[in-house]
């Protein structure tokens, strides 16, 4: 919902900045609540409870602050630049569409499941991490929990910069190639994420497994960005299922990934699986065709598109 609406407020040729920055400003939650939870909530409720029952308690505190956060949203925001939907559809300035409508013509774009498997090698990437990184390094560095939760806040903190910035190039590339150049991006940042990753499971040094980890989350943001590039693209009228649909992408590769933890007894192996899963959903990008844009593979944009 949070991609479609900044979708809805920007055109397309900004869609990737405005996008990656949503977005990205919205899991850089990620990284404050790693590091207000680990480093500061939880040491203070250690004080009067067991560290079991700190942790539990601590684990409040997100829940409340985004139902709060959801309540404001809810009385003082727009739908749109041009106002709410309800009374732009009541005064005739905007069109009623069926939802289920546009959820098929979504879902049966086959473009819209190539980004869905994208976005769970990257996104889901991210959600796995941020559940797993601090035990990682916990466990595998021998640190205490604060300073395992600090360093795993890393990954939620490269929000602040990294999806904006695969966002912002993505446009650029755009600008200059049109499509062809969005989809060459993509392609960039999902092997570079893959490499990086691969490289991190096997790392032994705490501070070269830190610095990897650094550029490692920044090209999985950076390609998170540049897949939200490309979704308004994909099929105009039906924005909103597509962007729904690849999001839930996000969140179907946290769980695959997550079984990989907990179904395998290694946690290198889970990490090699996540590592070629990414490098493999880099090469799916010479399947996405959308329709009027060259491709990856060659083709020609329509009279339209080169008019606009």
């Amino acid at each position: 919902m949070c991609q479609y609406w900044s979708t809805s407020m920007f055109t397309k040729e900004v869609a990737g900045t405005a996008n990656a920055l949503v977005g990205g400003w919205g899991n850089l939650g990620g990284g404050v609540t790693q590091i207000v939870m680990g480093s500061v909530l939880f040491p203070l409720f250690k004080t009067g409870m067991s560290a079991e029952t700190a942790w539990r308690t601590v684990s409040i505190v997100p829940a409340c602050v985004g139902a709060l956060t959801g309540f404001t949203i809810l009385r003082i925001s727009d739908d749109c630049p041009k106002g709410n939907y309800k009374e732009m559809k009541q005064n005739g300035i905007m069109q009623e569409v069926s939802a289920s409508a546009s959820f098929r013509d979504g879902a049966l774009n086959f473009n819209t499941w190539l980004l869905f498997i994208q976005y769970g090698c990257c996104f889901g990437v991210e959600l796995t991490m941020n559940n797993a990184s601090a035990s990682y390094f916990k466990k595998e560095f021998e640190l205490n929990t604060e300073t395992a939760a600090a360093i795993a806040s890393i990954f939620g903190w490269m929000n602040l910069f990294a999806r904006g910035l695969g966002g912002f190039t993505s446009d650029k590339f755009n600008a200059k190639m049109g499509m062809r150049g969005r989809l060459i991006w993509q392609t960039v940042c999902l092997l570079i994420e893959g490499i990086m990753f691969l490289i991190f499971a096997q790392t032994k040094s705490l501070g070269l497994a830190i610095f990897i980890l650094v550029i490692f989350s920044s090209f999985v943001q950076a390609a998170e960005g540049s897949t939200y590039g490309i979704v308004p693209y994909v099929d105009p009228p039906s924005t909103g299922s597509i962007a729904g649909i690849v999001g839930a992408g996000g969140n179907t590769g946290a769980v695959c990934f997550g079984l990989c933890f907990r179904q395998l007894e290694s946690i290198k192996t889970a990490f090699n699986i996540m590592g070629y899963s990414i490098l493999a959903s880099a090469f799916l990008t010479f399947l996405v065709m959308i329709k009027g844009h060259r491709s990856m593979l060659g083709g020609e944009d329509s009279e339209a598109i080169k008019t606009a």
